[in-house]
């Protein structure tokens, strides 16, 4: 792997669209915030990491890692067997003899190479031809529809606010903003949220790095909304006891086991994930951790395997992600983490060398759990006659993958009430 070598103009990898999007987001999350519960939010670079808090410790935890923009699936996990495959993409295919973790019809993407240990031990597995039921081309309702995860239902609240909604020592937690960053549609809901600029950042307004005294200013918040019964006054004595929490975790010194990368694009999500696995050694009750790695809207200069964002930002992601499992260390048996992305590419590379939004994609599942070294999914093929609009059909519902992780990693949380309307059939993914 090597830098990428054209430098990318304004507009280039990024439509109009999904900068749109993110800028939605963002504001979607203030008005949230100020309206629903508890969660924590912090921001580091272009990578976003939300946390759903349980009650419980040394229990599974379930990292979602959302590849923003829409990854091509098909330059991930590739179907070098499939002749339509190079013939679709003649500047920009991934070539055979570069892949890794090669069978007849799949390899991985070169740039996946820190990630090779964890196929070759059985603890990643890729799924294909991925997604939702109908294509839907558009970043913003993609990936409402995509982390709703209910189709029956025009409630908006996302499948991980359902699923830690299962949990009966979830508190609801209202009215309450304590910072600004994103909360995606998987966490919106009645479960409460709270946002930090990142963990070591985490504070009560006015509880700063400045303030001398936070110990005795949260005792004096708790009394103070002690008596107030409604949900301002829960909401109130939620915060001071996650301030509280986060606090002790955040200010406590940490040498991670790994190295994580120190440049980009390794290094938003490698703080990130260091972040994360921080919390999850600390063992607080952290049951999901969402986080947000792109953008992999590559319309145009998409590159080759020795330059261009494809290759760099999949490199990124290994590096990170590879640093985290050796980080956390025998507690990795504890997490489970899975990709997810609002839509695959098209199958046919355009006029600018690039890949314009499609429908069916791929998804990694890794770590604890998981029945890896395996590439899962019923293939549907490239060629024109089984091409939906020039795209890579969807064959398996992105939910079933999801659902599977729940109820072999949480089985106390019922599949059926976190996707309705989903008829679930394990792929034989998770032992």
């Amino acid at each position: 792997m090597t830098s990428s070598t054209p430098p990318l103009g304004p507009g280039d990898d990024c439509c109009d669209e999904l900068a749109a999007v993110e800028g939605l987001s963002r504001r979607r999350f203030l008005q949230a915030a100020a309206a629903t519960g508890i969660a924590t939010t912090a921001v580091f670079g272009d990578t976003v990491r939300q946390t759903a808090y349980g009650a419980s410790s040394g229990g599974n935890v379930l990292i979602v890692l959302s590849l923003r923009g829409g990854i091509d699936g098909l330059g991930m996990v590739v179907p070098h067997g499939d002749p339509a495959y190079a013939a679709a993409r003649p500047t920009i295919a991934v070539p055979t003899r570069s892949l890794l973790a090669k069978d007849a019809m799949f390899g991985l993407h070169p740039s996946l190479a820190p990630l090779q240990p964890m196929w070759d031990t059985g603890r990643l597995a890729a799924v294909h031809a991925v997604g939702l039921e109908m294509p839907n081309r558009s970043h913003f309702a993609a990936m409402e529809a995509v982390e709703d995860a209910d189709p029956t239902s025009r409630e908006r609240r996302g499948w991980v606010n359902r699923m830690v909604g299962l949990d009966p020592t979830v508190q609801p937690w209202q009215a309450m903003h304590l910072n600004a960053s994103i909360v995606p549609t998987m966490m919106s809901g009645p479960v409460p949220t709270v946002a930090c600029s990142n963990l070591d950042g985490f504070e009560i307004s006015g509880l700063d790095e400045d303030s001398s005294m936070p110990t005795q200013r949260r005792r004096s918040l708790a009394r103070a909304w002690a008596r107030d019964k409604g949900p301002l006054g829960r909401a109130a004595r939620t915060a001071v006891r996650a301030s509280t929490r986060l606090a002790a975790v955040g200010d406590a010194a940490y040498a991670p086991a790994a190295a994580y990368p120190t440049s980009w694009p390794g290094k938003p999500l490698g703080d990130a994930l260091r972040d994360t696995a921080k919390l999850v050694k600390a063992d607080i009750g952290v049951e999901v951790v969402s986080l947000d790695y792109g953008s992999f809207d590559h319309h145009a200069n998409y590159g080759t395997t020795e330059w261009g964002p494809m290759q760099d930002k999949l490199g990124g992601m290994a590096l990170a992600v590879d640093a985290f499992f050796r980080d956390l260390g025998p507690t990795a048996d504890r997490v489970t983490l899975v990709t997810i992305s609002e839509f695959g590419r098209r199958v046919a590379e355009n006029g600018s060398r690039g890949l314009d939004h499609g429908w069916g994609n791929a998804m990694l599942v890794m770590g604890g759990g998981v029945r890896g070294g395996r590439y899962l999914g019923e293939w549907p093929g490239l060629g024109q006659g089984s091409l939906i609009d020039g795209d890579l059909q969807v064959t398996t519902d992105y939910r079933q993958v999801l659902g599977e992780v729940l109820t072999r990693r949480f089985p106390d949380r019922s599949v059926a009430r976190v996707f309705p309307g989903l008829s679930y059939a394990p792929l034989g993914l998770m032992a």
